[in-house]
């Protein structure tokens, strides 16, 4: 009798578990809307709040997708994800922190996409690189943070790409620069930076800075070179205020 009662009392066990396991599963693909609940399980037909909501239920190298309208909140990334809004008001409202933190291995890719990322003049950077691996920005607009609208200070190689992205009224455009002195490389193409601050873009040596396009207008300076750094230029560039590209690559 002993034996019958632990065996259905093992057996109890393990259909608990098994009912819970496609809970705490993580899905590839998740959804948030602006009338969603992070308690959902961020699926299509029930979705999560916030991206912070979200990320908890996606899988590395996952994908995040906004449904309809809403603000999404700040959140801290920290394995490869891509998070993308196609067309549809995706706001990310901060006061007093960052608006979106990066910081994952050397092999690992975010991609950020189609994000109005709004400091309320009180943030601090909107979008914060600290880690190393690659970030691409894309169609995004990033503004009023006191900080830099994109600061990468990654630990060992970062990469950060802006693509037909808007940097602008922040305490900076884009800042580069390598935490111990790694080289770092931040890519503008097609994109703005319009801050009437300090400056458009800083590259603090050895890191880079490579140019496609870019508009950089009402700054103090257009781009600062700390400690001799690269700016590299491919095709045309408009560029208002101080600064120096110390190499012009022509498009072939």
């Amino acid at each position: 009798m002993r034996r019958i009662l632990l065996f259905k009392a093992f057996v109890g066990l393990l259909f608990s578990f098994l009912a819970l396991a496609p809970a705490n599963a993580q899905a590839t693909r998740t959804w948030v809307s602006g009338v969603g609940d992070d308690a959902n399980p961020c699926s299509r037909t029930a979705p999560c709040k916030t991206f912070a909501g979200a990320i908890s239920k996606t899988a590395a190298s996952g994908e995040i997708n906004v449904i309809d309208p809403g603000g999404f909140g700040a959140v801290t990334i920290t394995k490869a994800i891509t998070i993308r809004s196609d067309h549809v008001e995706a706001g990310v409202l901060v006061s007093g922190t960052n608006g979106i933190v990066v910081n994952v291995a050397s092999t690992d890719n975010v991609v950020l996409e189609g994000l109005d990322i709004e400091g309320l003049g009180t943030g601090i950077n909107g979008v914060h690189i600290i880690g190393s691996g690659s970030v691409t920005i894309i169609r995004c607009t990033i503004h009023h943070f006191t900080g830099n609208g994109v600061n990468l200070v990654g630990t060992a190689g970062a990469r950060a790409i802006v693509v037909d992205s808007i940097i602008s009224r922040n305490g900076g455009g884009i800042n580069v620069a390598g935490a111990g002195g790694v080289t770092n490389t931040v890519f503008l193409t097609r994109g703005e930076t319009d801050d009437k601050t300090a400056f458009g873009l800083q590259v603090t040596a050895p890191s880079n800075l490579v140019l496609n396009g870019a508009t950089v207008l009402n700054n103090t300076n257009s781009i600062t070179n700390v400690g001799g750094a690269s700016v590299f230029s491919f095709g045309n560039n408009a560029l208002t205020g101080a600064g120096t590209i110390t190499s012009v690559i022509p498009l072939k």
